[in-house]
């Protein structure tokens, strides 16, 4: 990928016929058999991604600087392979403590654009997550989302909480969004919020636990059974008794 071209979308058009050239035929009909979904791919792994992610970011930023690296990766992520989402938040995942409302706004436009439970927790964990703990009044954004009709989102909020609580931030709001949506029958919400649970539980024992006993006879299984995976097992086994 040369990047010698002047404009964004010449650019993502470069980027998407390298992505093309060097992926793998065998590795791409594993990644289609790892997902229930139809999922599009090239069959790159993750860190050879990253690592070329990496090296355009450096480019890009060294010759057009931050607001052309945004407008490569709205581009990208327009699309429907799945490397090319991917990729896209590649580029932005260090640069996410230093956009303000315009651009965090602007990534949350991106959530309709999910296709997969992958490209859509590269978003919300890389990106929108860590902007919440950057400026904390974000927050609001994932009781929007917990309400929305599209599953994408409703499991965008919980998964844009788990940085915070992992620096044992957003416990209140936590068991709020939790309570909301601890009667969702999707599982694809139901997995990101029994992942939030558990990453609450490891970073906050004291306060995490008595509330998944609080619960235990309202959450889903799988839920309970999520959020309680990594405990140690006296405390699994009363959370599942």
């Amino acid at each position: 990928m040369s990047n010698r071209t002047s404009s964004p979308s010449a650019t993502a058009k470069e980027i998407r016929r390298a992505l093309e050239r060097g992926g793998s035929r065998e590795h791409a009909k594993g990644v289609q058999w790892f997902f229930k979904e139809e999922v599009k791919s090239h069959g790159w792994y993750s860190a050879a991604l990253r690592r070329e992610a990496v090296r355009q970011r450096k480019l890009i930023l060294h010759r057009h600087g931050p607001d052309f690296l945004l407008e490569v990766a709205n581009r990208l992520f327009a699309g429907e392979i799945l490397e090319e989402k991917n990729f896209a938040v590649f580029l932005l995942e260090t640069l996410s403590g230093k956009f303000g409302d315009a651009e965090f706004k602007r990534l949350a436009s991106w959530l309709p654009r999910i296709s997969s439970w992958a490209d859509h927790d590269a978003l919300v964990y890389y990106l929108i997550g860590p902007m919440m703990v950057t400026k904390p009044s974000r927050i609001k954004s994932v009781f929007h989302w917990a309400k929305s009709k599209d599953r994408r989102h409703r499991r965008a909020a919980c998964v844009a909480l788990i940085p915070g609580t992992r620096r044992k931030m957003f416990f209140p709001e936590i068991v709020r969004l939790s309570n909301f949506l601890l009667h969702d029958s999707d599982d694809m919400a139901q997995k990101g919020l029994g992942w939030l649970l558990r990453e609450t539980a490891k970073a906050n024992a004291k306060r995490a636990v008595p509330y998944l006993m609080k619960i235990r006879h309202q959450a889903p299984r799988l839920v309970l059974r999520t959020a309680c995976e990594t405990s140690p097992l006296k405390t699994r086994t009363k959370v599942l008794s």
